[in-house]
């Protein structure tokens, strides 16, 4: 009978097909079996994402797929291996593949050329100035802001039938820079290249400073975009009074649009007259000369991602709380911001590229990693880090400070507007011009370059590519770059790619551009005052876009102690220093 139920025994276990185990060992397959699922689970689901301060789940829909922009997010963390962690599908190549054509250079700038001469209607200044007329100008911000002051200001005395005295640059700044006009520019040059446009001296004559009648200049500030009637009706009644006149905080205090002839004067004051001095251009002319060394073409890229200017636009770039902290005390030196969008800004294309999207930016549009790549900026925002991923895809990167020594810098070292300088000859000069921004220092030079022969000057559609960066992960490298280039084929410094009348004239100088052949230069009729460009005459508030990186004065550093200084604004518009 034993015999019996223990055949039968066997026979069930036989039938059951499982193997007669201890309880606790299948415990621990089940354990083991649900830790699978669960780590299979994680593997597949998507990452945990943070939008406006808060986490959530991303989502596995390709339209919705965020990961590249929490890539994007995170330029001051990632290292140089941040390439390796895109996915499969989208993988940025070593080289170039096809270019876009004449990626290098224009096949048409060599039909247009620059042209500022007088017409046979503009009357020598010895017939139209007037004597006791002194008009003086307090210059505002960096460099480049500065200069358009002073193109500004030549014109501004032409109308007004005065004397220019040569202008006070801004010396209150934060960066402390105490250069004198003529430790910038050549001041000699400067006066005789316009002497038959404006009547130029570097002081007010003696008999205007002193006595009863001459206590001093009588000092005024006229709106933005102040036009010839503006000038008449404000500024010339106080000037034919007191004789002498300072226009305080002087930029963009000229109207966008100018009768022609006055458009070529500031042509010529800007493209001819403005030129710097002997050891600023030497200086400038060796680094050109060292990166032709290195390469017979480079690129001259102006990444404006300074403290000071990413707090001024209120964008967003990852840094987390401590991003978040430092840049947020120094944007409330501003007590007049609204409290910003970051979101928002980034839709609208107001915000500066990062180091990583101009790098994705240059390597869709065909540069290779074998480009030559001169950076022309101030202090980097999280430093090394931040320009990990652009050294990732372009390794050949090189900068005033690596490409000087100790004694050719140190003369530039302590002054923000010689280093500015320093950066501006390069990039004048480069094969190609490539910005981040919008800033004053892009403005000038991309109208410098269309005026000098339309040299190749990229400037970023930032408002059509940040969908495309922040989705690229959900694409292929190639559809990524077909889209990138459809979007960036209308800003590549190509003649005529800017209609006439848009944007500030220093940027798009229509009137002193000509094309050969042609019997009239066709832009002239374009130049003339149209109501609904005319600007208004209001003052308006400044958006970063129209300051140099480092602008609004006077700010602190992120280091240390002083980022928490808060030294008293008197305006909102004041221009942060360079």
């Amino acid at each position: 009978m034993g015999m019996m139920r223990s055949r039968k025994g066997r026979n069930r276990v036989a039938r059951c097909g499982l193997p007669a185990v201890p309880v606790s060992t299948a415990a621990c397959g089940a354990a083991v079996m649900m830790l699978l699922v669960v780590t299979f689970h994680c593997v597949l689901s998507p990452p945990l994402e943070e939008e406006n301060g808060r986490l959530f789940l991303g989502r596995p829909s390709p339209r919705l797929h965020r990961r590249s922009h929490h890539l994007l997010l995170k330029p001051i963390e990632v290292q140089k291996n941040v390439i390796a962690e895109e996915t499969n599908e989208f993988h940025v190549p070593s080289g170039g593949g096809n270019p876009v054509n004449n990626l290098w250079s224009s096949n048409i700038s060599n039909q247009f050329f620059g042209c500022s001469n007088a017409s046979k209607e503009f009357s020598r200044v010895v017939s139209i100035t007037e004597p006791n007329r002194y008009l003086m100008i307090a210059t505002s911000g960096g460099l480049n802001q500065q200069r358009t002051g002073i193109i500004d200001a030549v014109v501004a005395a032409r109308m007004l039938n005065a004397t220019l005295v040569i202008p006070k640059l801004d010396q209150k700044s934060f960066w402390k820079d105490d250069s004198d006009f003529n430790e910038i520019f050549d001041v000699d040059w400067f006066i005789s290249s316009l002497q038959n446009d404006v009547k130029i001296v570097k002081e007010i004559p003696e008999s205007e400073k002193t006595g009863k009648r001459n206590p001093g200049p009588y000092t005024m500030r006229v709106p933005r975009k102040c036009t010839p009637k503006c000038y008449q009706s404000r500024v010339l009644p106080a000037l034919v009074k007191k004789h002498v006149v300072q226009l305080t905080k002087y930029d963009y205090r000229l109207s966008n649009n100018l009768e022609p002839d006055l458009q070529k004067l500031r042509c010529r004051a800007n493209y001819h007259a403005l030129k710097f001095t002997d050891p600023i251009r030497k200086m400038g002319e060796t680094l050109v000369q060292r990166m032709r060394e290195k390469s017979p073409r480079f690129i001259a890229l102006h990444l404006r991602f300074e403290p000071d200017m990413l707090a001024f636009s209120g964008c967003y770039y990852g840094g987390g709380d401590k991003e978040r902290n430092e840049l947020g005390a120094i944007r409330k030196r501003w007590k007049t911001l609204h409290v910003s969008d970051p979101a928002k800004e980034r839709r609208q294309g107001k915000c500066p590229l990062s180091p990583m999207e101009i790098a994705l930016l240059l390597r869709s549009l065909g540069f290779g990693d074998e480009t030559y790549i001169y950076i022309a900026s101030g202090e980097i925002y999280g430093g090394n880090s931040t320009l990990a991923p652009l050294k990732a895809i372009f390794p050949n990167i090189h900068s005033k400070e690596s490409l000087l020594n100790e004694e050719e810098l140190r003369p530039y070292l302590n002054y923000s507007s010689r280093m500015a300088a320093l950066d501006f000859v390069v990039c004048d000069e480069s094969d190609v011009f490539v910005t981040n921004n919008n800033g004053n220092m892009a403005r000038i030079l991309a109208g410098r370059r269309r005026y000098f022969g339309h040299k190749r000057t990229i400037r970023p559609n930032a408002k059509k590519l940040s969908p495309i960066f922040q989705n690229r992960t959900a694409l292929t490298w190639r559809e990524f770059s077909l889209k990138v280039r459809t979007v960036q084929k209308s800003l590549m410094g190509e003649p005529g790619e800017v209609k006439p009348g848009r944007g500030e004239f220093h940027e798009n100088p229509v009137s002193c551009i000509c094309q050969k052949n042609k019997n009239k230069n066709k832009n002239d009729r374009n130049n003339k005052n149209n109501k609904n460009n005319e600007e208004s005459n209001s003052e308006d508030g400044l958006d970063w876009r129209e300051l140099d990186y480092g602008e609004n004065e006077p700010l602190g550093r992120v280091n240390g102690s002083d980022l928490l200084a808060r030294p008293e604004l008197d305006e909102f518009d004041e221009g942060l220093d360079e």
